[in-house]
């Protein structure tokens, strides 16, 4: 069956970086654009961060340009998130979303969800 497991969150402090590693099984992952997504206390799941299915083209959120960067591993299924320089604001929930629209077929999967605190 198809599963998205993220790992990596934890607690930090401003400034620091932590890394979120994203395993993906059960569909084609090389075809499926990845993203990861995050949702704080009391607001709406917002979009970090995208990589296109081959890894050509990427975006993120305006709130996380130049500190964060998404990357993937065909090979191994992988997906990540590098976050650097870590600002209380990114406190939140890290989704990892896996997502195809194949002629008129949608696939959309998530995975369960990493903490990420950061305080001091």
């Amino acid at each position: 069956q198809v599963q998205l497991v993220e790992s990596g969150g934890g607690l930090v402090q401003p400034g620091r970086s932590l890394r979120l590693s994203c395993a993906a099984s059960g569909f084609t992952f090389s075809t499926y654009t990845m993203s990861w997504y995050r949702q704080a206390p009391g607001k709406e799941r917002e979009l970090v961060a995208r990589i296109t299915s081959a890894g050509g083209s990427t975006n993120y959120a305006d709130s996380v340009k130049g500190r964060f960067t998404i990357s993937r591993d065909n090979a191994v299924n992988m997906v990540y998130l590098q976050m650097n320089n870590l600002e209380p604001g990114d406190t939140a929930v890290y989704y990892c979303n896996a997502h195809r629209t194949l002629f008129t077929l949608t696939s959309d999967y998530w995975g369960q969800g990493t903490q990420v605190t950061v305080s001091s």
